[in-house]
């Protein structure tokens, strides 16, 4: 039997896609003329007219005044004012969480983090978490959505994530359940490389809108957020991309994942923290500290010339060196960029990760691929936990607006 066609759901369809290509052009292009947008997105003009006056009455748009159009007629200007409409971002990393608020051009409005999160201090944490958003939703009605970056493998319709090394407590949380209709505005989850990835895509001046681009997490876990051809690249359960549990020692250290040789073994902060605390001298005292600061005081000897620590900074780099080999093999990126704590190391380790990457990767893939540390002000986790939100601002505006 034939399935029929819903006429009214086709229509509503195509209006809403229409909608999120005229946001996502002003978003790209600032302001522009109704002319200029029916041009660029090969839409009437009549359409146009009809699409923005719904836009402008909810106060999504507004009109700037006169600009100069074509043929040097004067055109009426419109504008999404980015600095109108808030993101609260939230990072989950294992034992940091830090919540930023953000305009929609990811500037970092105000960041704060939590206190340091245990196993047995998780529900604690959970229940910050809750009090903070609805405090800063009460104070900030410009706040128009929430997006959490958490720690991947993110099992994207179950709501947890499947490993989270070095504290599986995290396992036992659901955020769909635990957050998703908790609040006044939506509430957006993503794996946090891959918020990373979209920061980068939205927010980075240098890599801006790169369809082809790769955001390489080294934090308190090892991760990776993949951009091919303008999409985030998510796999069945929303697990692909998982790079920290590729192994690259088939006899090496046990992983939480159940695998050996995992990269997260070897270049996470939790795995330099154990490596100073095994060394013992390079930063005396390094049992008593958190992974972060464990591995800063690492980076900080490096800096005052402590040989041993450059050393060690060169021993992670060329672990990071071999996944940057796994993703031009495995994505072909235009971009790879490194970032999270880890990257904190600075020139020393990107030196040493494209020294390797010289002597393992195939040539062309090399010398077309760039490899960066991250320069967004803010951590792309976080600024992407706002990116995730922002891009469903943009892409569904009648969860956020009455537009029809």
């Amino acid at each position: 039997m034939a399935i029929e066609a819903n006429p009214a759901k086709s229509r509503a369809t195509v209006s809403e896609s229409n909608r999120s290509r005229i946001l996502k052009h002003l978003y790209h292009n600032g302001i522009s003329s109704r002319a200029q947008i029916a041009k660029a997105l090969d839409l009437t003009p009549a359409a146009i007219t009809k699409i923005t006056a719904r836009l402008i009455e909810a106060g999504v748009i507004e009109e700037t005044g006169d600009i100069e159009g074509s043929k040097n007629r004067r055109s009426i200007g419109l504008e999404l004012d980015t600095a109108r409409f808030r993101i609260i971002g939230i990072k989950f990393a294992r034992s940091l969480v830090q919540i930023g608020v953000f305009d929609l051009c990811g500037n970092a409005l105000s960041l704060e983090n939590l206190p340091t999160v245990y196993d047995n201090t998780i529900d604690d944490t959970i229940a910050i978490i809750h009090e903070r958003i609805t405090q800063l939703l009460a104070d900030d009605p410009s706040i128009v959505a929430v997006g959490m970056a958490v720690p991947g493998p993110y099992l994207r319709n179950g709501g947890r994530t499947a490993v989270v090394s070095s504290m599986q407590g995290w396992r036992r949380i659901n955020f769909i359940k635990e957050f998703s209709a908790a609040f006044r505005v939506p509430v957006f989850t993503e794996q946090d490389a891959r918020a990373g990835a979209l920061a980068h895509y939205l927010f980075d001046p240098a890599v801006h809108t790169e369809a082809n681009l790769s955001y390489y997490l080294l934090g308190e876990g090892v991760g990776l957020g993949v951009i091919d051809n303008g999409r985030l690249i998510n796999g069945y359960l929303g697990a692909a991309t998982e790079i920290g549990h590729i192994s690259i020692d088939v006899n090496g250290r046990p992983c939480d994942c159940g695998n050996v040789g995992c990269l997260e073994r070897y270049c996470s902060t939790p795995a330099i923290h154990d490596m100073l605390i095994e060394d013992g001298e390079v930063v005396p005292g390094a049992a008593a500290m958190t992974h972060t600061d464990a591995v800063r005081a690492l980076f900080a000897k490096a800096r005052e010339g402590d040989e041993r620590a450059r050393e060690m900074i060169r021993e992670i780099g060329r672990y990071v060196g071999y996944g940057c080999v796994t993703i031009f093999n495995g994505f072909n990126p235009r971009h790879i960029i490194i970032g999270d704590i880890v990257a904190e190391a600075g020139p020393l380790l990107l030196d040493e990760v494209r020294r390797t990457v010289d002597e393992r990767s195939i040539p062309e893939l090399n010398e077309t691929t760039s490899i960066t540390l991250s320069t967004l002000s803010a951590d792309a986790a976080v600024s992407g936990a706002a990116a995730v939100a922002v891009t469903q601002f943009l892409e569904h505006p009648s969860m956020f607006f009455d537009v029809s």
